[in-house]
């Protein structure tokens, strides 16, 4: 792959300003105001990143954590292209490219999670797990739904990935002036397209990384490989998507910490006894040494007489782990280049790289005392009953909606609940398309409604719906 390619700056649809506008903005830094100027950023306020509808104001939501994320991956923008031009000296890598390399980063931190259900990840396996119930026993003139789809198009619910939404929703569904969505810039596509595989060439067992999920819907097709053709990737991962995952890890595995000790999910004092249990005979010197430092950020905080010394000392902990683990990142993206450039790397940047194994410890930690806990899973069972309804109701409309078939009053009534713009955007991709296309068009149609809604307007609409005062 060539960095030449790899940053394109072309659209799906050409665009060209208006002359003599004095706009010096690169076409990178007009993505990032197209992004934080969407309502579907905007959405990300009242999106669960961990806790569903907390009404505090330090936790953090999909928006809080997409911001720490795209600072974190414009960082790994700035250490990866001082190495390539000072030591690895590429002499593709032109100097222009570090100043376009962090503003992708920067849009792609704010991208990453902009396509995910309300509910956080729980809302994508409510998805999967619905379809995977329902599809043999939902009918089409007759015949169950496994037999009227192919097998990529029930693949496409069965695999469901809010981060295959989010290309869904910046190329299509964000309808300001046509339906190529928000109209971004193809090295910015390419970049949050982190698994280049349709959902039948999901191979989680096979060791490599970009298979692990599939990256694009049959109906979006099209517009992968023509991303793909323009930066050259061709069913590679895009380099710069390895920086965007490990700005992700990093962020959400220091957060989430952050987040359970605030709320009360796990003290300072347990947070210290199980970094320091945490498989006591694989921990390294740098691994101790990050520990005994949380440690010593708590007698500081003691000695400077804080108002919460342990808190106190678990956040500064967390800002020295997110730059330990910045600078690891960078190390791996500079170890594995060749590979990298390749499209030959197969694992994360973390992999093999001494001094990660904080990341592994957070992990464990945070889904023992959090993901794992009753207060989450009993607000997850309490999601679980918003998809069903809303899925049920949705989908039993939409097989019937354009089709010219009779529909219920009820059933055009829910119709009428789902976007304008979301049925604009069906009506045109439907133009030309056999019955089965449309079929398979219209329950991506009540997907798209799904995941663009908030925590709040999901719970408000299955109360108002279901007759719930």
């Amino acid at each position: 792959m060539e960095w030449e390619a790899l940053l394109c700056p072309e659209r799906i649809r050409k665009y060209r300003g208006p002359s003599g506008s004095g706009d010096l903005r690169t076409e990178f830094e007009k993505d990032y105001h197209r992004i934080i100027g969407s309502a579907s950023f905007r959405r990300l306020q009242d999106k669960t990143q961990v806790f569903p509808l907390d009404q505090s104001d330090f936790i953090r939501t999909r928006l809080t954590h997409s911001l720490e994320v795209s600072s974190l991956a414009r960082s790994l923008g700035q250490n990866v292209s001082e190495e390539i031009l000072q030591n690895i000296k590429d002499g593709s890598f032109l100097p222009s490219y570090k100043a376009d390399v962090c503003d992708i980063l920067q849009c792609a931190g704010l991208l990453h999670d902009i396509g995910n259900p309300p509910f956080g990840h729980f809302g994508e396996a409510a998805i999967r797990d619905w379809f995977r119930g329902h599809m043999p026993l939902l009918r089409w003139e007759g015949r169950p739904l496994t037999e009227v789809l192919t097998p990529q198009m029930q693949a496409d619910f069965y695999h469901f990935e809010g981060n295959t939404q989010a290309l869904r929703l910046v190329t299509k569904l964000h309808y300001l002036v046509d339906a190529h969505g928000m109209n971004l810039t193809k090295a910015l596509l390419g970049t949050i397209i982190k698994y280049p595989v349709s959902s039948l060439e999901i191979d989680k067992t096979g060791g490599d990384i970009r298979t692990k999920k599939m990256g694009y819907f049959l109906a979006d097709e099209k517009i992968f490989q023509e991303i793909q053709e323009s930066t050259g990737t061709f069913g590679r991962r895009h380099p710069l998507a390895f920086l965007l995952e490990a700005a992700d890890d990093i962020a959400y595995k220091t957060a989430d910490i952050e987040d359970a000790v605030k709320k009360g999910c796990i003290s300072y004092d347990q947070l210290l006894q199980e970094l320091r249990d945490f498989r006591i005979e694989e921990q390294d010197e740098e691994y101790r040494c990050l520990t005994e430092l949380l440690s010593m950020r708590y007698k500081r905080a003691v000695e400077k007489e804080m108002n919460q010394p342990r808190s106190n000392a678990v956040q500064n902990w967390l800002v020295r782990v997110q730059g330990q683990m910045l600078f690891r990142a960078t190390e791996g993206f500079v170890t594995h280049y060749q590979q990298l450039m390749a499209g030959e790397y197969t694992y994360d940047l973390f992999h093999g790289v001494s001094g990660t194994m904080m990341l592994e410890a957070l992990g464990d930690i945070a889904y023992r005392y959090v993901f794992d806990s009753v207060p989450i899973l009993k607000l997850e069972i309490g999601a679980g009953a918003v998809f069903d309804f809303l899925l049920e109701k949705f989908v039993d409309a939409a097989i019937l909606y354009d089709s010219g078939k009779p529909m219920t009053a009820l059933q055009e009534k829910i119709m009428s609940v789902i976007s304008d713009n979301y049925r604009a955007v069906y009506h045109i991709h439907a133009v030309g398309k056999d019955e089965t296309q449309k079929l398979y068009l219209r329950l991506l149609l009540v997907t798209d409604e799904v995941c663009g809604m908030t925590d709040s307007y999901a719970k408000t609409l299955y109360q108002e719906l279901g007759g719930i005062r």
